[in-house]
């Protein structure tokens, strides 16, 4: 390691990684600085690289650190103090790799796709502390290879409900030939990732976790919400189906998130869940644990399931049931069969037709 004043030069899987402000304090509360935040992210390197490499990946970057009133940008407001970048950013080290994406609106980027651990070490010395890679390979950006469901608690609920419902999210997973591991988020919610095979759209992923998740809410009716619709979800565990439409991400294993004690996205064992807090896992107390029990997740690479049952289910709901779509994220162009997106307090049907768009007049 070289260092001066104001910069410390890494050595990192045979690259140069230059932290520029080294002592810069990024959670001072804890006492963590910029340069602990880059050797945090190293000491884990296989277990990031791992939920990360070669997968298109959004950077959440706090340059200036988190502290009291810093806020994130926003399509709405944009003058926060971080902010989301999914393009490369410019200057780049050509040893920085890039998977280029389509979004939903048509626009296309190529975003950062890690495949190293020098190249997180590079994006966190710009500040990253969260990154949300999508569940798709550079190879074949089309085509998931996870599906990720989000246990997100809603007012009323905390992390012991999220992890209430987690054991029945495995158990109606077994029932269709599939298995989950669980990590914090964290925060407050639970985050179950089932590798897949990379053969379904985006579309009919995300339909598979819509009808899993309308299994789940079938079954537990008073824990469980799959409202978009924030009025209707009560004091349930909502599952965001959403976050398997294209480009819409969570939080990879290993992430730092920007709250004052620096916690971290944990992978877990199934027994550790109802043992752990979200509070047991932050930068400082992770390498140790990284260093004892390795990469809780390294075994999703020995799985890809096949989602036709989850299909087929969707079918007999829609069949037997009516059951159609359900909203898109509000940014979203208009889906075919999506159903009208206006909360249902604010809607008056003769406003829409059958199709679920607006009448004018």
């Amino acid at each position: 390691m070289a260092a001066s004043k104001d910069a410390v030069v890494l050595e990192v899987d045979g690259h140069e990684v230059r932290v520029s402000n080294p002592e810069k304090p990024y959670f001072a509360e804890r006492g963590i600085r910029k340069i602990d935040v880059v050797e945090y992210f190293i000491s884990v390197g296989p277990g990031i690289l791992f939920a990360l490499k070669d997968r298109p990946t959004t950077l959440e970057r706090w340059p200036g650190g988190v502290f009291e009133g810093a806020r994130i940008s926003t399509r709405v407001d944009n003058t926060g103090d971080a902010f989301y970048q999914k393009r490369v950013p410019k200057n780049a080290p050509e040893w920085v790799q890039t998977a280029h994406i389509t979004f939903p609106s048509g626009r296309t980027a190529d975003e950062v796709a890690p495949d190293s651990v020098a190249v997180v070490a590079w994006c966190a010395n710009l500040g990253t502390l969260t990154f949300h890679p999508w569940p798709v390979s550079k190879a074949d950006v089309e085509s998931p290879n996870q599906i990720r469901i989000d246990l997100d608690p809603q007012p009323g609920t905390d992390f012991a409900d999220a992890v209430w419902v987690a054991p029945h999210v495995r158990e109606l997973l077994h029932e269709f030939g599939m298995e989950g591991w669980p990590k914090t988020s964290g925060g407050r919610g639970v985050h179950i990732y089932v590798p897949i095979q990379p053969r379904w759209t985006f579309q009919e992923v995300r339909g598979a976790v819509i009808a899993f998740g309308r299994e789940l809410e079938r079954r537990l009716p008073d824990r469980v919400t799959m409202s978009w619709w924030k009025e209707e979800r009560g004091e349930k565990i909502f599952i965001d189906y959403n976050q398997m439409a294209r480009d819409r991400t969570i939080a990879s294993a290993y992430s730092i998130r920007p709250k004052p004690h620096a916690p971290v996205s944990a992978p877990l064992d199934w027994d550790e869940l109802g043992d752990v807090s979200p509070f047991d896992f932050d930068v400082l107390s992770m390498p140790k644990r990284f260093a004892e029990v390795g990469d809780k997740h390294a075994s999703l690479a020995d799985h890809a399931f096949d989602i036709t049952p989850l299909l087929e289910l969707r079918e007999r709901q829609a069949k037997d049931e009516g059951l159609g779509d359900l909203p898109y994220p509000p940014d979203y162009p208009k889906m075919p069969g999506e159903p009208p997106r206006v909360q249902p307090s604010k809607k008056v049907a003769g406003n829409w037709d059958d199709d679920g768009n607006p009448v004018t007049t």
